[in-house]
């Protein structure tokens, strides 16, 4: 599969992939700022300009931004994370040079008008609560606030009331123009498109803009002292733990081998937390593994939802299933299904123009690299036994644990139980 770059003089870059044979193209505009790249004052900035942005540019309204893609059957979408703002839309290959021109307006020339300023702080009020009452979700902010403790990364990308009220038109304009900039912009695509057509369109939209130095975001600390256990009381009728460890960097070496760590502990039905939480002993409705990789750090965590009676019963077992996978080497059987699962996996999400647009996306932004699926594949099948094995000893350690909960718990006593169980890592 052919990936094509254009690196344009003031910084830009444009990859493209030309899957000829599909009805489709996914264009995303990716953006190198994120939740961590804020301040105190300012929390939630980057996803509320987020929001604003498809509330009308200078060339469309909000409504014929919408229009002008759900019209032709396409979809429209964007997100903020810790690190990154993606504008993305995917529709019928003959309407693509239209969701250029819109996504491209939209980030270059954003209204950011008072009145929808004034709503969207209503909107994302709301989004907070809404985020709260959701333990599944808010248990997740509350083990980043323990790993990384008063910096950027830790908070919510949401931001909270006081910063969201303090947002005006002033700040989202200024953060717009530094962060916005062309050295720090990526635009995708994939799709039935041509790249040399593309880079001509877009030259002449970015052109203008000038180069700039990159921003810089505060540098994660990551804090492997002993055990850090938050406790969130609420009278719900499910309690919710987020049990997790600071992990790899999204470039590391041993990047493969730790997205076949996190397949065998809980990414699938056949994962062994699965297997032994649920399946064995009906604890969970849900458990679950996951990995996050920034540029400086990153986390693997493992989630569940319980009866609020069963929970040391469910974390002395997964951290049961911790010590295994330290103490001994998966067998190779277990090992081979977890690299047929990543690969499949992989291969099918890319038949996705979208799909394939975030694959080339996101890497090109953070590593200026766009992986090949071959490379990937030649990751995966290098990792070994004892590769597996030398990653848990050194993730899964007391010092560098975390473990939020929420639920109807009495905080100190609870607390002395769970401290007893991650000591034993």
């Amino acid at each position: 599969m052919q990936y094509d770059k254009t690196v344009f003089d003031n910084g830009l870059r444009l990859v493209t992939c030309a899957m000829p044979r599909m009805e489709s193209v996914a264009i995303g505009i990716w953006l190198g700022v994120g939740s961590r790249y804020e301040t105190e004052k300012t929390g939630g900035i980057a996803h509320f300009l987020e929001h604003l942005v498809f509330k009308g540019s200078k060339k469309y309204s909000c409504q014929q931004i919408k229009e002008l893609i759900e019209g032709v059957g396409g979809a429209l979408n964007g997100f903020t994370s810790e690190e990154a703002t993606c504008y993305f839309a995917k529709l019928p290959a003959a309407k693509q040079f239209q969701a250029l021109d819109i996504l491209s307006d939209m980030a270059l020339n954003p209204l950011l008008k008072h009145p929808d300023i004034a709503k969207e702080k209503n909107v994302i009020l709301e989004e907070i609560k809404m985020h709260k009452d959701l333990p599944q979700s808010y248990v997740h902010d509350l083990f980043s606030q323990l790993l990384w403790p008063d910096q950027p990364l830790g908070s919510s990308i949401l931001g909270d009331d006081k910063t969201i009220a303090q947002i005006n038109r002033g700040n989202l304009k200024a953060f717009q123009i530094k962060h916005y900039s062309p050295s720090e912009t990526v635009i995708a695509a994939c799709g039935r498109l041509k790249h040399k057509i593309i880079a001509e369109k877009i030259k002449n939209k970015f052109a203008c803009l000038k180069k700039m130095p990159k921003s810089a975001f505060l540098p994660a600390v990551d804090k492997k002292s002993d055990a850090k256990i938050e406790i969130a009381n609420k009278p719900i009728a499910q309690t919710h733990f987020v049990l997790g460890f600071y992990g790899l960097r999204r470039d590391h070496p041993d990047k493969y081998i730790y997205s076949l760590l996190n397949t065998i502990l809980g990414a699938n039905m056949s994962s062994r937390l699965f297997t032994e939480v649920r399946e064995k002993r009906g604890l969970v409705y849900s458990i679950d593994s996951q990995i996050k990789a920034f540029n400086d750090t990153g986390a693997l965590l493992i989630h569940a939802g319980i009866d609020n009676t069963n929970l040391y019963e469910a974390v002395a077992l997964v951290i049961q299933e911790l010590q295994k996978i330290k103490k001994n080497p998966v067998s190779r059987g277990e090992l081979r299904r977890a690299k047929d699962f990543f690969s499949g996996q992989l291969r099918l999400a890319l038949e996705s123009t979208l799909e394939h647009m975030f694959w080339i996306g996101e890497p090109t932004l953070h590593l200026n690299k766009t992986y090949k699926i071959s490379e990937a594949l030649r990751g995966i099948e290098a990792a070994t036994p004892g590769d597996l094995k030398r990653l848990a000893e050194k993730i899964f350690t007391a010092a560098a644990s975390g473990l939020a909960v929420i639920g109807p718990l009495k905080e100190k006593d609870c607390k002395n139980k769970l401290y007893a169980y991650l000591r034993n890592l």
